[in-house]
């Protein structure tokens, strides 16, 4: 069968206007390869970046669940879940893949953050009313 596509291909280009057969057949050839890069090694390289860090999970460390639930890992219930702490004495149990990330400290400062651009802000209606 490829031979019979291969002797169809070099007969459509030796008449006119034949290169567009290769042509299209070079595209459907890169179109694997595009969605190999483009979709599935990316993806691949997440999940293992995740799995890594579901491994590194350790007692003290705060978390955020992929539902969005920030806590502190106080225990460890076996390989598969963990007892995180979401409140002063209130504890769940969870799974291990249910941990989406680490949370940051730099999460805090997100509100001095706010505060800094409610001056900026102040600062800009001020220089307008100077302007006017």
């Amino acid at each position: 069968m490829p031979s019979h596509l291969i002797s169809t291909l070099i007969a459509q280009d030796s008449g006119s206007g034949g290169g567009g057969a290769i042509i299209q057949l070079g595209i459907l050839l890169l179109i694997p390869f595009a969605m190999y890069f483009f979709l599935i090694r990316p993806q691949r390289r997440r999940m293992r970046e995740t799995q890594e860090l579901q491994r590194s999970i350790e007692v003290g460390d705060e978390v955020i669940t992929t539902s969005g639930v920030y806590g502190v890992i106080t225990g460890e219930d076996g390989d598969s879940r963990f007892w995180l702490e979401i409140d002063d004495d209130v504890q769940i149990r969870i799974a291990r893949a249910a941990i989406s990330s680490k949370a940051s400290l730099d999460d805090d400062s997100g509100d001095s953050a706010d505060a800094d651009d409610g001056e900026a802000d102040e600062t800009v209606s001020a220089s307008a009313d100077d302007d006017a």
